[in-house]
């Protein structure tokens, strides 16, 4: 995670009142790490992030950051709050409490991979054996399905993505959601981005996931596939698939369903 100081000339009058207290007198930093919100960490008692984006972007994440947390997964849930603009139509704010250690792009542990490797398929072999019946999005593979087909038709995704996810065209791996969509399950608990810097490690014990704006219960392929994609980004390599998925669990793993979620990433 990359902090940057942003205490210069900052008008703590232009965020939300029910957060100014936190921020005087507190140092402060970027921590964004997209385009889509912009995160302030909060360097004051214990640590807060406060995330904000357009108006209703962060209402998904702020239910599902407090349904995790109450399962003892995520950090607590201080506040979510919309604020009314009539430059921009409004914008969310999200503030969360710190969750105690390091993201799981830190160098000590990328620096032994193989151990990271094996935590990483068991916390998430842990979080889809969780007891789901009482979570507040039960149709993440619906939401899922209907994301892909709606940046499909219309053009809303990373076109470079489709020679490196393996297909020829769009139309090619759009074809395979469209008749085979319907196999994925909703049967699980999910992170929805399930990658290593969403998950927080203290000296190497699980502490939290963070950025659960995409989770739900769904297909466990979908985070499988997920795993698979942040190896490849920051390990560089795919070696680490196999140890990933033996960890994990073979006797759980669909190929046949692994597929269908490459060919919907090709719109994610």
């Amino acid at each position: 995670m990359t902090l940057t100081p942003i205490n210069v000339n900052v008008d703590i009058s232009t965020y939300p009142a029910e957060v100014q207290p936190l921020l005087y007198g507190a140092e402060l930093y970027d921590s964004s790490c997209s385009t889509d919100a912009r995160v302030i960490f909060i360097d004051k008692d214990c640590g807060y992030f406060l995330k904000s984006a357009p108006k209703g972007a962060l209402e998904r994440e702020a239910i599902m950051t407090r349904y995790f947390h109450a399962k003892g997964l995520a950090a607590n849930v201080l506040a979510y709050l919309t604020t009314q603009s009539y430059e921009s139509g409004g914008r969310d704010w999200l503030l969360t409490v710190k969750v105690r250690g390091d993201d799981g792009v830190a160098a000590k542990y990328l620096e032994q991979p193989e151990r990271l490797c094996d935590i990483f398929a068991e916390r998430l072999a842990i979080l889809h054996s969780t007891d789901y019946t009482d979570c507040p999005i039960m149709n993440h593979t619906e939401l899922y399905i209907e994301d892909v087909k709606q940046r499909y038709h219309t053009g809303n995704y990373d076109h470079e993505r489709i020679a490196k996810k393996g297909y020829a065209t769009a139309e090619e791996a759009f074809r395979i959601v469209e008749s085979c969509g319907h196999l994925l399950r909703t049967d699980t608990l999910l992170h929805g981005d399930y990658c290593l810097p969403n998950i927080i490690f203290d000296d190497w014990r699980f502490s939290g996931f963070i950025d659960l704006d995409l989770g739900g219960v769904g297909d466990r392929h979908r985070d499988l596939f997920a795993a698979m994609t942040t190896f490849r980004l920051n390990f560089k390599t795919d070696e680490y698939n196999k140890r990933f998925f033996d960890a994990y669990g073979r006797d759980k793993i669909d190929e046949d369903l692994m597929r269908i979620v490459a060919a919907a990433e090709v719109f994610g």
